[in-house]
């Protein structure tokens, strides 16, 4: 990125969306000791007012738009709508425009041209928008400093995709409002619903909509084209439900550079995006980009905006004909052109046209005064000709001075009604917008403070209500807490059996247990009824154990498994015994239980057994094995090697397990059920944590010590506990052991592949960090190192008259022969000849008799016996690589 010169004080940050150029003015402003920002919309606006809050405290900082104002006395960092921000700056020190480029918009462009061409700060001007703006910036502001900047990630076109088969965090994007119903009533249906984002929602209900998003809710959000402008989403893909649009003239095809700002939303900050179309139940031609359109937006090349619009910004008041007369003036200079006729000049035009109105202007204060009233924006968006009938009604009142404050607070408490339908609850959004704008200007409305507060709370209501219709419309909460937990969170849903049986998924009911039978809810959708089954059967185990739970506790009370015994108190209530394997004990109720009456007793026996597998549930990764080792593609090697780990309930010597003969091929196999293969150790990670532990030595399977918070190092005991392997007077977890030898290996092959830099290398050093971190004594660490046929060197005392840190010490490995038992080998050193059989294991380059014949090769390097470079661990590498 290009850097401005030291005297530079407009600069252009140019660049697509994602490149950061909002959140760069936020940091410049912050560092200057004052300034202003306009923005494309009111929502944006809020949202920098609301950073910048966190950063600089609520009383430096204020914000304007044309329906709110927070500005308290000692503001000096200012968040405002293009229209409301300052049109010369206003004297701050840094002034910034966002959106820049939208002064080729056929509405609002004049507004932001004309802050382009003069809102200026005493130290820092930043013009912020697409490359697409950078022609006119070096025509209209030659001074500017112009600067590119890259998107953060890539955007990828996606093709098209069916709407039921999109993506988790997709965003649908239609032009028409029945369109973006459509799509929402669609994925409500598919996917659990959508949040709705649409240019006619008030600020407050877009807000709430995208929280909804944001939150992870729901996975989808349908919106119009105002998606593109200012939303910053965590959305990685955007489909495109229509290419075409009414722009206010004509219904056309979207631009590149439109299609670019909307698709752009996909992928934030380092996250990639992509985009597409949406293809099926559309009539006509499918829905397709052509290749230069996805090669522009990929690439972000777009063609240059060659125009924008301007309209006299400081128009005289003289007389009504005058005013209209300087609005509709040509520019003067060149690549600037007249704006098309905007609502307020059409506004102004028509009721110019109405003598009694045109009669009373008799003043240029009134014919200002006037102007500004045409100027209130249309947000019923119900066209020219409605808009000047409500302007016309509001002129009335202000032409003779202010509107009275009885009548606005009647006009907003019959607005302030939140029944009905999400079309009712817009109109009257619309209209309140309408009154907090009327509200915040100055010399409109008596007792403005009052009333503008009037107007929000009234808005805030209206919003509240609107979000609501639209969640309750769009978003089918069951059946998207249903569609999330297909995923891989399924384990993270809240299941809850109510005491009426009901069970309940997040709060929301999916159907009851019959006993212990499952059945959905009757008034499921049958596509609800799939998603419920599923659901259900992911959860069964966690639902029937809670209901056994609940059985048992009113039958039995609160119960134990001791001694492979399941004991209520002192009371003995089945003995757990040997069952088809160590993890599926079979349960025998007591003799005492037997006479019940047979329904009674097999209903408790039943839920016993649901019970009891509860109780086994830290025991997968042992049932796991047991299954496995009935598994075909285990082969008889590994089977006896699974058996020998269950056995001993997931931990066995390295000599005992056989490993000569399994397989290179089966290691994978093994590491898919959790099996390493360590140094000294065959063991199960799984199995060594406090649950299962302490299950085992309950169930009577293993009656060694136990350590129940099963630490990384104890202190020596007089047995080592089960998962444990003695180290000097200490002990330490077999799978923390296995993580010091592998780093000690690390260390000794980083130093076997720097042998030849330095020749006379006699050992490796080793970090100590890591075993003292785990709180393994120096004399601990040395003997569990010697049973890894690890060795230390001697320490070297540094030469007198030397300071600093002592050398490290070295240390030497030589694989100990307890390490291969079962007829295992020590690997061979490899010769050009065939090895002799004393030869094995003895440093290479000798061999007993004569020496070998070298003639014209260089004498080999001598190697130490104990040293980095025997070819023992090339042999043993396999055996000691992550499991």
């Amino acid at each position: 990125m290009n850097r401005p010169p030291a005297d530079s004080r407009i600069r252009a940050v140019l660049g697509p969306t994602n490149t950061g150029k909002t959140h760069l003015a936020i940091e410049r402003m912050c560092g200057h000791s004052s300034g202003v920002i306009g923005f494309p919309l009111r929502l944006l606006a809020r949202e920098v007012y609301d950073k910048v809050c966190r950063i600089k405290g609520e009383n430096q900082v204020a914000l304007i738009t044309g329906e709110e104002r927070i500005e308290p006395p000692n503001a000096r960092y200012f968040l405002c709508t293009a229209e409301a921000m300052p049109r010369d700056g206003g004297g701050k020190a840094f002034v910034a425009l966002d959106e820049a480029q939208l002064g080729a918009d056929r509405e609002r462009g004049h507004i932001f041209t004309d802050r382009l061409l003069h809102a200026r700060g005493r130290e820092e001007t930043m013009l912020l928008g697409s490359g697409t703006l950078e022609p006119m910036v070096r025509q209209l502001v030659p001074e500017a400093h112009v600067e590119e900047r890259p998107r953060f990630s890539t955007l990828t076109y996606a093709g098209s995709t069916k709407l039921s088969r999109l993506p988790p965090r997709s965003a649908v994007v239609a032009f028409s409002v029945e369109q973006v119903y459509q799509m929402a009533e669609l994925l409500r249906r598919f996917r659990g619903g959508a949040a709705v984002v649409m240019g006619a929602l008030s600020p407050d209900t877009r807000n709430r909509q995208v929280e909804l998003f944001q939150s992870g809710e729901v996975d989808y959000i349908v919106a119009t084209d105002a998606i593109g402008m200012g939303l910053n989403l965590d959305v990685r893909h955007v489909a495109f439900a229509a290419l075409s649009k009414f722009d206010g003239l004509k219904q056309r095809r979207l631009t590149p550079a439109e299609m670019g700002q909307i698709a752009g939303r996909a992928g934030r900050h380092q996250t990639d995006g992509s985009f597409g179309t949406l293809s099926g139940n559309r009539r006509g031609a499918p829905l397709e980009m052509s290749e230069d359109e996805v090669y522009a937006i990929e690439n972000h090349r777009f063609a240059p905006v060659t125009r924008l619009f301007w309209r006299e910004p400081d128009p005289r008041f003289d007389r009504l004909e005058v005013l209209i007369g300087d609005l509709e003036a040509k520019p003067q200079v060149e690549g600037l052109v007249p704006a098309p006729e905007a609502i307020d000049l059409a506004v102004l035009k028509r009721l110019a046209e109405n003598p009694q109105i045109a009669a009373g202007l008799t003043s240029p204060g009134l014919v200002r005064r006037f102007w500004e009233a045409c100027q209130l924006p249309d947000f019923r968006q119900q066209g020219a000709d409605a808009h000047a009938r409500f302007v016309a009604r509001l002129w009335a009142d202000l032409q003779g001075g202010h509107i009275g404050a009885d009548f606005v607070a009647a006009r907003i408490g019959e607005l302030g009604n939140v029944s009905g339908d999400i079309d009712t609850l817009q109109g009257r959004l619309a209209a309140i917008r309408s009154w907090a704008y009327i509200c915040q200007r100055p010399d409109w409305v008596l007792a403005r403070d009052e009333m503008a507060a009037r107007a929000r709370a009234a808005e805030a209501k209206l919003s509240d209500a609107l979000h609501q219709r639209l969640t309750e419309r769009f978003v089918n909460r069951r059946t998207s807490v249903l569609m999330k937990g297909m995923g891989k969170d399924a384990g993270l849903l809240r299941v809850k059996l109510e005491d009426d049986g009901r069970v309940m998924v997040e709060d929301q009911p999916i159907g009851h247990l019959e006993g212990f039978r499952f059945v959905v809810d009757a008034d499921a959708s049958s596509e609800e009824r799939k998603l419920m089954l599923a659901a259900a059967e992911k959860h069964m185990a966690a639902l029937l154990a809670a209901k056994a739970q609940k059985l048992v506790a009113d039958e039995l009370g609160d119960l134990r498994i001791e001694r492979g015994q399941i004991l209520r108190g002192d009371q003995l209530v089945g003995t757990l015994e040997k069952g088809k394997s160590p993890s599926r004990p079979r349960l025998v109720m007591a003799k005492e239980l037997g006479q019940l009456d047979p329904a009674h007793r097999s209903r408790l026996e039943g839920a016993l057994e649901h019970w009891l597998e509860g109780q086994l549930a830290p025991l997968a990764p042992l049932r796991a094995l047991e299954e496995a080792a009935l598994d075909p593609e285990a082969g008889t090697e590994v089977r006896a090697l699974l058996l020998t780990l269950a056995d001993r309930n997931g931990t066995t010597r390295r000599e005992d397990a056989g490993l000569a003969h399994v397989p290179k091929e089966k290691r994978p196999f093994l590491r898919r059920l959790g099996v390493t293969i360590g140094s000294l150790d065959v063991f199960v990670s799984a199995l060594l944590k406090p649950a299962p532990r302490a299950l085992l030595k309950r169930l009577g399977l293993d009656n060694r010590s136990l350590q129940e918070n099963m630490a990384a190092v104890i202190e020596g005991a007089q047995h080592v506990p089960a998962g444990y392997r003695r180290a000097g007077k200490q002990a330490i977890r077999i799978d923390m052991a296995e993580k010091l030898f592998r780093a000690a290996h690390e260390q000794r092959a980083k130093a076997s592949q720097s042998a030849d830099q330095k020749r006379d290398q006699r050992g490796f050093p080793i970090d100590l960090a890591l075993p003292t971190s785990m709180g393994l004594l120096p004399e601990s660490y040395r003997s569990l190192m010697k049973d890894a046929g690890f060795r230390p060197g001697q320490a070297q005392e540094l030469a007198e008259g030397m300071y600093g840190p002592p050398r490290p010490v070295l240390w030497t490995w030589r694989a100990p022969r307890k390490d291969f038992g079962h007829g295992e080998r020590l690997p061979a050193r490899q010769h050009k000849g065939k090895p002799r059989g004393k030869q094995q294991g003895k440093p290479q380059g000798k061999v007993q008799g004569k020496q070998q014949d070298n003639r014209g090769k260089p004498p080999p390097r001598r190697r130490e016996p104990t040293g980095d470079g025997g070819q023992a661990f090339a042999g043993l590498a396999d055996l000691l690589k992550k499991d």
